[in-house]
């Protein structure tokens, strides 16, 4: 057991200082500090303009209750000083009670000044209510403005003249302290929205932000998978999701490390393997002068076993580009390439297994030779040894090669009735190092016969049969023959 050693990168990686408005924290901050406040001003119209009229009531109120007891005298004026400290504790400048037939003045300066404004607080809109108030607001302070509104519930009616300056230094302290408390409500309800969210999101966000930026430096690096958290809401489930992909990416690499170590040691083995073959190939060259019988009758299998051999490990040798060769397509007779699949095989007679060849002697494939035979041999050796395996069945088995051609394809079987496909390695049936049916099995067989297969523009698969056993079959088709070719072959 290798001893690993920590990577030096595992620990967490500091994050980036920011601004405080450049961070996803201070800009939310911001915003909720701008939400109140604009909530606040919404507040703020209809309420400055109901100070207005609360403010106005209650001066008429007070002038009311003054003139209610001067028109209670008939014919009575009151001395002027009277007068002055009336009008003084009114802030007004003119009190007068008018009637449908009569209008009497309660008191009033010596010299009563012209009206600016006049506004009936008897019948007031919204719209002129707040109209009204931020016209005092930002221009008031020196009008005189006339205001007059019932008396009571006699149908008398109260009417003031006054100066706005007193209203309007009323209402801008009015403005102030709302606005100083609209800041202090928008801080705090900023503040706890800050803390609130910046708990529940940001602090999240940032440790998957953190995860990803220390994957991507040491993907391998299993200490670098963010651990997430167990919640339901969205930001745990994306943080269950990033794991998951974290590890799955982990594996995939892995797999791919194992691919790249695997081919550059099989390239390194066939190079030299292709040197000793070819020292085969030269002694076996020989052996086809030799006048012996046993000899002559073995060494044209053996001379085709060796040139295959060569052949396979010239194309490991230029794995590097990653597919197969193209197809050297030709018309070719399917029986005898099967016949020399079951040659290559050199099934034991001992091992009760039986290789049945049931293809037609005159169909023909439109498929590269060396290509189709790697495909059925190695779909062949699978079911060889999955019968010399099966330790659950009577010893005997039967491998069947059968072949039908339907219209412009070929349709090739490979029936065998040993103990069948496990599920697991049906469900990784074409994944190279997981689709292994064995102990010690790559899965490279399937995963080679169904590239050069596409390769062919056909079609493999694994066909589900009642009786036990496993059934591929193959579909290739013809290749579409240009119309000059074919006039050309009509000729002859």
């Amino acid at each position: 057991m290798t001893n690993r050693q920590p990577a030096t990168g595992s620990q967490e990686p500091s994050q980036p200082k920011v601004g405080l408005l450049q961070g996803l924290s201070g800009r939310l901050l911001l915003l909720t500090i701008v939400s109140v406040m604009l909530a606040e001003v919404l507040i703020f119209v209809p309420s400055v303009a109901n100070m207005r009229l609360r403010w106005l009531e209650d001066r008429l109120n007070t002038a009311a209750a003054a003139g209610v007891v001067v028109d209670g005298l008939d014919n009575v004026e009151l001395p002027r000083p009277l007068q002055d400290e009336t009008l003084m504790a009114t802030d007004t400048k003119a009190i007068a009670i008018r009637r449908k037939d009569e209008s009497r003045l309660i008191a009033a300066v010596d010299m009563p000044p012209e009206v600016d404004a006049q506004y009936d607080l008897s019948d007031v809109t919204p719209v002129e209510a707040i109209s009204d108030a931020f016209h005092t607001l930002l221009f008031g302070g020196d009008e005189i403005m006339r205001v007059y509104g019932p008396l009571g519930e006699s149908d008398a009616v109260i009417e003031l003249v006054m100066s706005d300056r007193n209203l309007h230094k009323a209402m801008l302290v009015y403005a102030r302290n709302v606005f100083f408390l609209s800041i202090g409500l928008s801080l705090f309800t900023a503040t706890l929205i800050f803390l609130a969210i910046n708990r529940i999101m940001i602090v999240p966000i940032r440790r998957m932000t953190a995860s990803m930026r220390a994957f991507s430096e040491d993907p391998a690096d299993p200490a670098r998978v963010l651990t997430p958290s167990s919640g339901q809401d969205e930001l745990s489930v994306a943080g269950q999701h990033l794991a998951s992909m974290q590890q799955q990416l982990q594996k995939t690499l892995k797999n791919q490390k194992n691919l790249a170590d695997l081919g550059l040691a099989v390239s390194k083995i066939n190079h030299d393997m292709r040197n000793i073959l070819s020292s085969a190939q030269l002694i076996s060259d020989r052996l086809a002068d030799v006048d012996d019988p046993i000899v002559k009758r073995f060494a044209p299998t053996l001379l085709r076993t060796i040139d295959r051999a060569v052949g396979y490990t010239t194309e490991v040798l230029s794995y590097g580009r990653t597919t197969e060769q193209e197809p050297h397509r030709r018309f070719l007779a399917l029986r005898p390439l099967v016949a020399d699949v079951a040659e290559i095989l050199s099934i034991d007679p001992a091992s009760g297994i039986d290789f049945r060849n049931l293809v037609p002697e005159d169909l023909q494939v439109d498929a590269d030779s060396e290509q189709l035979f790697r495909v059925v041999h190695n779909i062949c050796r699978n079911a060889v040894q999955a019968l010399m395996n099966d330790t659950e069945g009577d010893g005997l088995g039967v491998i069947t090669v059968s072949a039908v051609r339907t219209g412009s394809v070929v349709s090739i079987s490979v029936d065998d009735t040993g103990p069948g496909m496990p599920l697991k390695a049906r469900e990784n049936l074409f994944s190279a190092f997981r689709g292994s049916a064995r102990s010690g099995g790559t899965g490279l067989g399937l995963v080679i016969a169904r590239e050069l297969v596409l390769a062919h523009g056909g079609t493999i698969a694994l066909v589900e049969k009642p009786s036990p056993g496993t059934l591929f079959q193959i579909e290739l088709p013809d290749r579409a023959v240009p119309l000059d070719v074919f006039r050309s072959r009509a000729r002859r």
